[in-house]
């Protein structure tokens, strides 16, 4: 594999390393008057790095070798594996300086595609009659534990690391979402062996997911409106959430019955073109809507497409959600493309940049959000036809955090110049 990439791009696939160089003049001077004086007495310096894809082999590899060494051990998941390389690689500075140089636009769109892959699966393996029966209990189990756990967050981000109302309720909304890239697979797993599956539980968090994100995301978007006064008005800002939901939906149904049609019946390779077809309308609804800045319409026409296309599959051409032939190169790609995500998931985090007086709070702060999550989450189900220790487990099903947060939360993003400092925060919090 690795001899293919150099063949093909030799100057970017080998080791690389990173310098730091002095910004010129003439690029200080056209930033704006107040960045200037916050940066007052800071020279200014860019960090360039060489040798992104062979970064990006690295750490495909190693992710991909660690996960599967700790799917050896019983009951662990290889994506525990995966993030903790992803992790080891940013820590260590031998190992940093070759993945450093890995495009941030490159990156994010890798993990756009594994996210999609992943929806797609959902989507294949929803069953509409317990979604049907399920619906109120899908958009409580969406709405009631994200918004608790957003404003539970901002509260105890004001009290325990002293930011502001505003920069608390923003970091609720970026903790509050779930991960589907951690859910659906759980899910799918335990529905796979059986699990739930008569009562419609892995149905009812998959498809709660996706909502969830949107969401996270909406409210995301809307607060960081608020904190850095973008251009567009609160009122417009507040209507994106349901016109981008709605849009996702409207944008999945068309491609999906689209599907039903593609490719026309008795092609001789039906299958292949088929498949082409999903992964094509998949990618087309996440990442357009990306370059469309309508963040919150991807996912959920991600999973809506998949959906519909299975609905028509089953009765048109008698698939079943067990005899469903895409379900096998889906998880192909799904094995590959699982490493890649969690690995630069895990590269992400920046342990250096944490300090030791602050641990103790960021984490106090994330197990409150937790908790009152968990709670809100098995009052959500209440009524649903669950037993007792059903309703024990999707509080515990809906915990995870990584995809979304590496997304919306990821150090590369340009900001808008910040407000004055407040004096009463500590030194060591960030001020956005």
């Amino acid at each position: 594999m690795y001899a293919t990439l150099w063949s093909l791009v030799p100057d970017r696939s080998v080791p690389g390393s990173c310098v730091t160089a002095q910004l010129p003049e003439s690029t200080n001077s056209s930033n704006s008057t107040k960045s200037n004086q916050s940066n007052a007495g800071t020279p200014s310096k860019k960090l360039n790095c060489t040798g992104g894809l062979f970064g990006l082999y690295l750490v495909f590899t190693i992710s991909m070798l660690t996960g599967e060494l700790f799917g050896l051990i019983p009951r662990c998941p290889k994506l525990l594996g995966m993030l903790i390389a992803g992790c080891f690689m940013r820590s260590v500075p031998f190992l940093a300086k070759f993945a450093l140089g890995i495009d941030k636009t490159l990156s994010s769109t890798l993990r756009s595609v594994a996210l999609c892959i992943i929806l797609l699966r959902a989507g294949l393996g929803l069953d509409p009659k317990r979604l049907r029966a399920l619906s109120l209990h899908v958009v409580l189990l969406a709405f009631s534990p994200c918004i608790t756990e957003a404003v539970t967050i901002g509260f105890a981000s004001h009290l325990l690391l002293k930011l502001r109302w505003t920069y608390g309720f923003l970091l609720g909304f970026v903790l509050a979402a779930v991960s589907p890239a951690v859910v659906v697979p759980s899910m799918l797993a335990i529905g796979s062996e059986g699990y739930g599956v008569a009562k419609g539980i892995p149905t009812l968090l998959i498809a709660a997911a996706s909502v969830d994100d949107v969401l996270a995301i909406t409210g995301f978007g809307v607060l960081l409106s608020v904190v850095f006064g973008g251009n567009e008005s609160l009122a417009l800002t507040i209507a994106r959430g349901p016109l981008e939901a709605l849009l996702g939906i409207v944008v999945g149904l068309i491609l999906g019955v689209l599907l039903w049609f593609l490719p026309p019946a008795g092609h001789r390779r039906f299958l292949f073109f088929r498949f082409c077809f999903l992964l094509a309308s998949g990618i087309i609804s996440l990442l357009g809507s990306v370059a469309l800045k309508l963040h919150g319409a991807g996912a959920l026409a991600c999973l809506t497409v998949a959906f519909m296309a299975a609905i028509g599959w089953r009765s048109r051409d008698g698939w079943s959600d067990e005899e469903n032939p895409l379900l096998g190169p889906l998880e192909v790609c799904w094995r590959i493309a699982q490493p890649m995500l969690f690995g630069l998931i895990g590269f992400e985090i920046d342990v250096g940049s944490l300090q030791a007086d602050a641990i103790g709070y960021i984490l106090a702060t994330l197990f409150i959000g937790l908790l009152f999550r968990m709670i809100a989450a098995f009052v959500a189900v209440t009524g649903a036809g669950f037993t007792v220790r059903e309703r024990f487990f999707i509080p515990f099903a809906w915990l995870p955090k990584a995809t979304v947060q590496a997304v919306i939360g990821q150090p590369c993003w340009t900001l808008p110049t910040e407000p004055a400092p407040d004096p009463k925060l500590r030194p060591w919090v960030p001020r956005y």
